[in-house]
C-alpha cells in the first residue's frame, strides 16, 4: 500500500463492455467517483442502468462497438473491491479501522492489477470523473508509459481547501454518530444519522445554487411540516430523500477512508513537490479536460490548471469548460454538453 502495510488477497470489482481485440489496443478504462461501483452501464449479464447509462454503449459518446470498457471498482469501496468493511484473513473479522491507510495511488494499482489480469497494457485512454479523474492522475504518475491519453472531468490535480473543509465536516458527523463506535460498529448498527447528514452536506455540494433556485424556489412541501422544525421546503425534502438511499448503499468505514484519500491526494508529491514538475514526468500525449463554471467543489480554475500544466508539460490538450447550470454532478446529468466533446474526443484516437 502507498502509505505502508499490505493488503493480502485483496479484491478489485470490474465490468465491461465490448470486445477486446486481438492487438488488445482498443480499451477504454474508466475509474469512479467516490461512491459509484463498477456498473456503469447496462448489460446483457447484468441489465439493470448503470450509473453513466446514456454515456456509455452501442453508438453512444463511449462507443461499446468499437471501445473494450473496462469500469473499475475503487479499491476500499463496499462495492466489491476490498474494504474496511470486508473480512481481514488474519483476524477473521471485519477490518474496520484496521484496515490500511488508503490512497488513491492503491486505487490505481488496483486498476493496473485489473488490465494486467485483461493483457491490457496500454489503455487507449483513461476516463475518470471526480475522484476518478485523481485515480487516473494517480494512474499516470505511477505508471506512466500506460496512460498516454487522458479524459480528465471534473477533477482536479489536488483538492480545493472548500473541498476539503466539507469532506473533513462530512467525516465528522459520521464519526460523532453513537452507531459509529469508534469505528468498530458491528453489522446491523445503526448509524443512519451520520451517513444521512453526511451525505446531505454532499448534495449540497453536488449541484449549483443556480439549479435549485430554477428547480425548487421557495416551493413547500404539501401540507407542512410533519413535526416541529421538520421539512418545509421542497429542497429540504430532496436531499432527504437522497440522504435515505445512501445510508443503505453506502458502508460509513469506506465512505471515510475514501474520502480522506481524495484530500490526501497531490499530484506533486510526485514532482517533488511541483506540480509542474510531477506533470512534466507524465508520458502524456493527449488529453481532454473539462469542467463546468457552476462547480464549486472542484471549481473550474483547478481544471484549467490541469489543462495548462498538462500543454507545459508537451501533451496535446483540449480544454473544455462549459456553461451548465447543474454544478459538480453536471457530468451525471447533463448528457447534451458533456456527450459530444468526449465522443469528438475519442473518435479522434
Amino acid at each position: 500500500m502507498h502509505r505502508g502495510g499490505s493488503l493480502p488477497g485483496g479484491r478489485i470489482a470490474f465490468e465491461t463492455w465490448g470486445t477486446l481485440n486481438a492487438a488488445a489496443d482498443n480499451a477504454l478504462l474508466i475509474l469512479t467517483g467516490l461512491s459509484p461501483g463498477a456498473h456503469a452501464a447496462s448489460s446483457k449479464s447484468v441489465p439493470e442502468s448503470g450509473w453513466w447509462e446514456p454515456m456509455l454503449g452501442p453508438g453512444k459518446a463511449i462507443d461499446t462497438d468499437r471501445w473494450y470498457v473496462i469500469c473499475v471498482n475503487s479499491l476500499g469501496s463496499c462495492k466489491g473491491s476490498t474494504g474496511p468493511a470486508e473480512t481481514n484473513p488474519r483476524t477473521n473479522a471485519p477490518y474496520r479501522l484496521e484496515f490500511p491507510e488508503l490512497a488513491l495511488e492503491d486505487v490505481a494499482r488496483g486498476a493496473a492489477c485489473v488490465l494486467d489480469s485483461l493483457g491490457v497494457d496500454q489503455p487507449a485512454a483513461l476516463i475518470g470523473p471526480s475522484m476518478g479523474g485523481m485515480s487516473c492522475l494517480a494512474f499516470a504518475a505511477l505508471y506512466p508509459q500506460r496512460a498516454r491519453k487522458l479524459v480528465l472531468i471534473s477533477s482536479a490535480a489536488s483538492a480545493a481547501p472548500f473541498a476539503i473543509a466539507i469532506r473533513s465536516l462530512q467525516r465528522e458527523v459520521v464519526r460523532a454518530d453513537r452507531g459509529w463506535a469508534a469505528g468498530n460498529y458491528g453489522g446491523g448498527a445503526d448509524l443512519s444519522t451520520g451517513m444521512r447528514l453526511a451525505r446531505k452536506i454532499g448534495m449540497t455540494t453536488y449541484r449549483s445554487p443556480e439549479e435549485w433556485r430554477d428547480r425548487f424556489g421557495r416551493e413547500r412541501v404539501p401540507g407542512g411540516p410533519s413535526e416541529a422544525f421538520g421539512a418545509e421546503f421542497q429542497i429540504e425534502s430532496y436531499l432527504e430523500a437522497h440522504a435515505q438511499r445512501f445510508i443503505t448503499a453506502f458502508d460509513p468505514n469506506c465512505y471515510l477512508y475514501l474520502s480522506r484519500a481524495m484530500d490526501w491526494f497531490d499530484l506533486a508529491d510526485h514532482g517533488d513537490g511541483n506540480l509542474q514538475q510531477a506533470l512534466n514526468r507524465l508520458q502524456v500525449d493527449t488529453a481532454l479536460v473539462m469542467g463546468v463554471g457552476t462547480d464549486f467543489l472542484f471549481p473550474l480554475w483547478q481544471q484549467e490548471e490541469l489543462a495548462r500544466g498538462l500543454s507545459d508539460a508537451g501533451a496535446e490538450v483540449q480544454w473544455c469548460p462549459l456553461p451548465s447550470p447543474m454544478g459538480h454532478d453536471s457530468f451525471l446529468v447533463d448528457y447534451e454538453r458533456f456527450c459530444p466533446p468526449i465522443r469528438e474526443y475519442l473518435g479522434s484516437l
